[in-house]
């Protein structure tokens, strides 16, 4: 499997792509070619002309969850290409009108428009991507240390209630050395993600973790997310997105981590 960073808040000194506040991760998995979340603008699109990536090959997009930063840049995909052959896989909770502070921040299309658009694959339970890349679906929230403070609001059925985004998903891919597991943004826990992947995969094996964290503060949850790493023994380290500088330090301090940045390529074996 090799990923390409498509969209991050962070870029590369003579690298010049553009970079924003969201994340887009292009996939290639043999045949397969998957994109993971799309970012807030048109900017994936043209970074990956600029890459040279052809994005109208992409079979499958996933969507991590239902927050403008990581769905938004899909109405410019779905205006570039014909996504009606094109898988598009999210929790049905992904739908969901979202609000802070008075502004949307959710998908910029309802379900129904989706549909139209793609093959659409709406999943709360774990769903194949391909032989060894599983959608992890709607994920348990078991560790108590974790962010359970909700993000704005949801309006459903009229009603506006606290919104702790119940679906916040991520991606897991089983590779020779251990799981690798591609977080959008993590507001489900990093580590209740990690737990999930190995439970669903059957393995304890974790060989590395790249994408957002949400960790944006010092304090207990940084902590015990350092602290869980150190004890599953997880090395190989790619926080980006929600992970700010002084959370990337703290974990550094520890366990060495990866940049990331626009451009970034990685191969898992």
């Amino acid at each position: 499997m090799k990923l390409t960073v498509l969209v991050d808040n962070n870029t590369y000194i003579d690298r010049y792509y553009y970079g924003e506040p969201g994340l887009s991760i292009y996939i290639e998995d043999g045949p397969r070619r998957i994109l993971f979340d799309c970012g807030y603008s048109e900017a994936a699109l043209t970074n990956a002309a600029k890459m040279g990536l052809d994005l109208a090959a992409v079979d499958t997009v996933v969507l991590s969850h239902g927050h403008d930063d990581h769905g938004r840049g899909l109405s410019f995909f779905m205006q570039a290409f014909d996504c009606r052959n094109k898988k598009l896989i999210l929790h049905p909770k992904a739908f969901s009108r979202r609000y802070y502070d008075g502004e949307y921040i959710g998908l910029p299309f309802d379900e129904k428009e989706a549909a139209a658009a793609f093959d659409l694959h709406p999943s709360a339970g774990p769903l194949a991507v391909s032989d060894r890349l599983l959608w992890l679906g709607a994920i348990p929230r078991r560790h108590d240390f974790e962010n359970r403070d909700p993000i704005g609001q949801v309006v459903e059925n009229g009603e506006s209630r606290d919104d702790f985004l119940p679906d916040d998903s991520a991606l897991v891919f089983r590779g020779r050395d251990g799981l690798f597991v591609i977080s959008g943004c993590a507001h489900s826990g990093i580590c209740n993600i990690i737990d999930y992947a190995c439970e669903v995969w059957g393995t304890q094996r974790v060989w590395g973790v790249l994408g957002g964290f949400h960790l944006l503060k010092q304090g207990p949850q940084l902590e015990r997310t350092i602290e869980f790493f150190d004890e599953r023994g997880i090395k190989n380290l790619w926080p980006c997105h929600c992970v700010n500088f002084k959370a990337k330090a703290a974990i550094h301090s520890r366990i060495p981590i990866h940049e990331v940045g626009v451009g970034m390529e990685l191969t898992v074996e």
